[in-house]
């Protein structure tokens, strides 16, 4: 995919902290439960933590008691890009940002209740919050 943002690996590392570049640009994953974002209930705005980019709004936001921050649809289909992962011996569909290709999380199909069915389980620290008063 073509990218708007591109920057080379050491410029990543300069500028994110090393827990973010290893999720975001190292397809890790934080620990369940922990993430900052998990508990956020205020209104507002989720983006991209490495670029900043528009990714979910805190309407599509509920808790599917995964232990990660979940969302049932992206706030344009376009904001993400969906990719094929095989890496744990099972067949998962990892979310990036279409705008930077950073890893986010995980797209579920389990999201039973929400409108869409979708279960976007993402990392809190793959994301920025922006409250909207």
């Amino acid at each position: 995919m073509d990218y708007e943002v591109r920057k080379s690996d050491a410029e990543w590392r300069e500028e994110l902290s090393p827990e973010r570049y290893a999720v975001l640009r190292g397809a890790a994953t934080e620990r369940a439960w922990t993430g900052e974002l998990l508990d956020e209930g205020r209104s507002g705005v989720y983006t991209c933590g490495a670029c900043d980019a528009e990714l979910f709004k805190s309407g599509t936001k509920f808790d599917s008691g995964c232990g990660w921050p979940s969302f049932y649809e992206s706030v344009r289909p376009e904001a993400v890009e969906l990719i094929e992962d095989r890496s744990l011996g099972v067949v998962r569909t990892e979310v990036r940002c279409a705008n930077c290709g950073s890893h986010l999380g995980h797209v579920f199909d389990d999201g039973f209740g929400t409108p869409t069915g979708d279960r976007y389980c993402m990392n809190s620290i793959s994301l920025n919050f922006t409250p909207v008063e």
